[in-house]
């Protein structure tokens, strides 16, 4: 027996609003979805083309340094910031301005006090895209001294294949303020013009590279 066209148009009908009912509108409008998310690709610092710089003023007088010490990992995919996440531990023994004597004060208790507090770290779980498709805002806490702070680092990506080897470039910088971290104690406080500026740029430049995830 024929089924009647009329009759067949509402059968079909009524299977779309069932299975509108018991399927999530995202299966709909996005088949792709159903793979789930994109893979992360575990990220490791390649420490010998990667540098992490900062500038501050003291005295009237512009100065820079350096870590030497900062391991990364980045567990990244652009298509699944969702997931992504961040992790940097700076060795605050590690600084180097040029002058040993001025590292030794950077390194005493009035200002990073890297005896007590040998480490900085940031950690981010939280990813915005900005206007340019390959910069990112990575949102996180910050570990200065002891002191945390919610802090935002604006990252541009780059992701590569260099001779079969996966890998991904982060460069920025941002502006950190020291007395927000106690980093500054008795006279070091001072940021008129026999101190030292409240705002120390950061700059970095890190090449990572994929590694299986631990």
């Amino acid at each position: 027996m024929t089924q009647h066209p009329l009759a067949r148009r509402r059968a079909w009908s009524s299977l779309h609003v069932l299975a509108a009912i018991l399927l999530p509108a995202a299966a709909w409008a996005d088949p792709s979805m159903k793979g789930g998310p994109a893979p992360l690709l575990h990220y490791s610092l390649d420490p010998a083309k990667s540098t992490l710089q900062f500038d501050f003023v003291q005295a009237g007088a512009q100065n820079k340094g350096k870590f030497t010490k900062f391991p990364v990992t980045f567990d990244f995919n652009a298509d699944n910031l969702a997931t992504s996440k961040l992790e940097v531990t700076v060795q605050i023994t590690s600084l180097d301005t040029g002058d040993k004597d001025r590292d030794e004060t950077l390194r005493s208790p009035d200002l990073f006090d890297a005896a007590k507090f040998p480490q900085a770290h940031f950690s981010a779980t939280q990813f915005l895209r900005r206007k340019a498709p390959n910069e990112i805002m990575a949102s996180g806490k910050l570990t200065i001294r002891g002191v945390t702070r919610d802090t935002q680092v604006p990252l541009a990506f780059r992701t590569a294949n260099e001779g079969g080897q996966a890998v991904c470039y982060l460069t920025g910088d941002t502006i950190i303020h020291r007395l927000d971290f106690g980093v500054g104690q008795g006279d070091w406080k001072n940021t008129g013009s026999d101190g030292i500026a409240n705002d120390v740029k950061v700059s970095y430049s890190l090449r990572l590279t994929a590694t299986p995830a631990p």
